[in-house]
C-alpha cells in the first residue's frame, strides 16, 4: 500500500502546483479568456454541463472502442500472418509503416466523402488505422524474437507450427501486445476526436471543441479537451488493468 501511494502522490503534486501556477498566473496577469482561461473558469464549466459533457465522452468513447478493437484484431491477424509467411512479411512491413505515416488530419475528408458524413464508420476506420501500426508492430516482435532455444527443443519434439505458436509465440508475444496497447489505446481517443473536428455527427467531442471555440465559449471548449485527456487516461489505465490480470509472469519479471 505504502509502495503505491509513493508511486501516485508525485504525479498529483506535479498536477495540483501547475493548477496553482495556472491560475495564479492568469489572475496576475488578466489574460482573457479567449486567450486561455483560468483553470477554475474550466472547473465550473465541466461541473456545471457535467450531464452534457459526459453524454459527449461516451459518443466519442464508444468511437474510440469501435477503432481500437477493429484495429487490435486486424493488427494481430496481419502481425501473425507475417510471422508465418516470408512473402507476406517483406510485404506487409513497408506498407505498414507507411500506413503510419498517413496524416489523419488528411484522411478524414477522404472518408467522410467515401461513406455517410453522418456515419460513424469514417471516425472508426481512422481510429482502426491510427491504432494497427503499433499493434502491428509490437506482436509481430512478440511472435519472432522468441527464446532460440526453447524454439529449438520445440524443433527436436517435431512441434508442428501451430503447436509452437500456441504453446511459445502466443506467451512469448502478450507482453508485447500490451505494450502496443498501451500506446494505440490513448492514440485510439486522440484519434477518435480529431476525426470528428473535421466534420460529421455533432455529438463527439471533436465537434464540441470546434463549435464552442466558434462561438467564443473558450472555457467549455477547454471542459470538453478535460473531458478528452480523462478518457485518455482511462484507456490507459484499464489496459494496465488488463495487463495485469492476463500476464502477472510478465509483473513479476520486471520487479524482480
Amino acid at each position: 500500500m505504502k509502495g503505491r501511494l509513493n508511486a501516485v502522490w508525485p504525479p498529483v503534486l506535479l498536477g495540483a502546483i501547475f493548477l496553482i501556477a495556472w491560475q495564479a498566473l492568469v489572475v496576475v496577469q488578466d489574460i482573457k479568456p479567449y486567450l486561455l482561461p483560468a483553470p477554475s473558469l474550466i472547473f465550473t464549466t465541466f461541473t456545471s454541463n457535467l450531464s452534457l459533457m459526459l453524454a459527449t465522452g461516451l459518443y466519442t468513447a464508444t468511437t474510440a472502442v469501435l477503432g481500437l478493437v477493429l484495429g487490435t484484431l486486424v493488427g494481430i491477424l496481419f502481425a501473425m500472418v507475417a510471422q508465418r509467411f516470408f512473402v507476406f512479411r517483406n510485404l506487409m512491413i513497408p506498407v505498414a509503416a507507411g500506413i503510419a505515416a498517413v496524416p489523419i488530419v488528411a484522411l478524414t475528408p477522404i472518408l467522410n466523402n467515401m461513406f455517410d458524413i453522418t456515419s460513424r464508420t469514417p471516425r472508426v476506420l481512422i481510429t482502426a488505422i491510427v491504432v494497427f501500426f503499433p499493434i502491428f508492430v509490437n506482436v509481430y516482435r512478440g511472435l519472432t524474437e522468441v527464446p532460440a532455444v526453447q524454439l529449438e527443443l520445440l524443433r527436436s519434439l517435431s512441434a508442428t507450427p501451430r503447436t509452437v505458436l500456441r504453446v511459445l509465440r502466443i506467451p512469448n508475444a502478450l507482453p508485447f501486445f500490451f505494450t502496443g496497447l498501451k500506446v494505440a489505446a490513448p492514440l485510439a481517443v486522440i484519434a477518435a476526436l480529431v476525426a470528428e473536428y473535421f466534420g460529421g455527427p455533432q455529438e463527439g467531442l471533436g465537434s464540441k471543441i470546434a463549435s464552442s471555440a466558434a462561438n467564443t465559449a473558450y472555457g467549455r471548449a477547454w471542459a470538453y479537451v478535460v473531458v478528452a485527456i480523462i478518457l485518455g487516461l482511462a484507456f490507459y489505465l484499464i489496459t494496465l488493468l488488463l495487463e495485469r490480470v492476463t500476464t502477472p509472469w510478465a509483473g513479476r519479471t520486471r520487479s524482480a
